[in-house]
């Protein structure tokens, strides 16, 4: 029996690892995205299958997606600069958006998979954050057309499995890397190593005590997999993250040493809202999932500074 799946934000350093991970589980795929941030290079890869179709689509000007068994709704901007850059576009997708991929699941029966964030959590009081704690974030900061348009998409899709009894997973994803993250998202570490590469400091916020754990890419599309294909009745929301924590000073230690460079340090003042702590409590997708991140923070540095390395022999070549 042919196995259909809709991919949305599928050009997107996510979107499209889950798109070559399910081709390589013989899924047939439609990926969508508006490519307002994804980018169609990271889809090289699956143009090629003739089990991947591809589809330029604003979420929020179509009425249903196409009939499918599996829904992984994975469209938003989600680096600061990108959102930040747009944020009314980014509340848009992750409301309208939202809407449009519950909506299509409700009418064709399909099962959902809504990509929300560890952002819903804001600058947390409890430590590490587990499912159970509702957040501690500014609703109208620079940050908040993230955190609250996934805040309000988790509760869509809430009341869609309340009202409807819709079949919708939502995963909380945490700090994640590896190939195909954009060097100009603004993120941890495509920052360090983009400034690493370049011979420049490394850009520390505050005095780099605030913490982040780090997933390496392969290891979080595994768990969206488990998490979309397990049982009925599976708990929702379910965190999936690292739960190795470092602070940023230590992670700026670590990239260095891959790279190969001294690691010095440029400070400047904290972002508005900036999280002093982020790690995720894993206990749920321990238990349901049989999941926990295999790969080390250094093994998966090393490969995504691989990547950043032929990025910048591929652009050097070009005309």
């Amino acid at each position: 029996m042919t196995k259909f799946a809709v991919v949305t934000g599928a050009g997107g350093f996510l979107g499209s690892n889950l798109v070559d991970f399910l081709l390589e589980k013989k899924w047939d795929i439609l990926g969508v995205d508006s490519f307002s941030t994804g980018r169609r290079r990271n889809l090289a890869r699956a143009l090629s299958d003739p089990r991947f179709r591809c589809q330029r689509v604003d979420l929020t000007r179509v009425r249903y997606l196409p009939r499918s068994d599996r829904y992984y709704h994975l469209a938003s901007p989600a680096s600061p600069p990108a959102y930040q850059h747009d944020p009314i576009g980014t509340l848009l997708v992750n409301s309208l958006g939202t809407h449009r991929v519950l909506e299509s699941a409700r009418r064709f029966d399909g099962r959902v998979l809504l990509a929300s964030t560890s952002e819903v959590y804001g600058d947390p009081e409890v430590h590490p954050q587990d499912e159970e704690y509702w957040g501690h974030v500014n609703p109208i900061g620079v940050r908040s057309c993230y955190d609250e348009g996934k805040r309000y998409a988790e509760a869509l899709a809430a009341a869609y499995r309340r009202c409807y009894g819709l079949d919708v997973r939502i995963a909380r994803i945490f700090n994640t890397y590896g190939p195909r993250m954009d060097p100009e998202d603004g993120r941890v570490i495509s920052n360090f190593i983009s400034q690493g590469l370049q011979g420049k400091p490394f850009t520390v916020y505050g005095r780099g005590r605030q913490t982040r754990s780090f997933c390496y890419v392969t290891d979080l599309i595994r768990g969206l997999y488990l998490l979309m294909e397990a049982p009925d009745k599976v708990p929702t929301p379910m965190n999936l993250g690292n739960p190795r924590e470092f602070t940023i000073r230590r992670t700026v230690e670590l990239v260095a040493r891959a790279l190969g460079v001294p690691p010095r340090l440029e400070f400047r003042p904290l972002p508005e809202d900036d999280p002093r702590q982020r790690c995720p409590d894993i206990r749920l997708a321990r238990k349901h999932l049989g999941w926990s991140p295999e790969v080390t923070f250094e093994s998966g540095v090393a490969k995504t500074v691989s990547y950043f390395q032929s990025l910048r022999t591929l652009r050097s070549r070009q005309p």
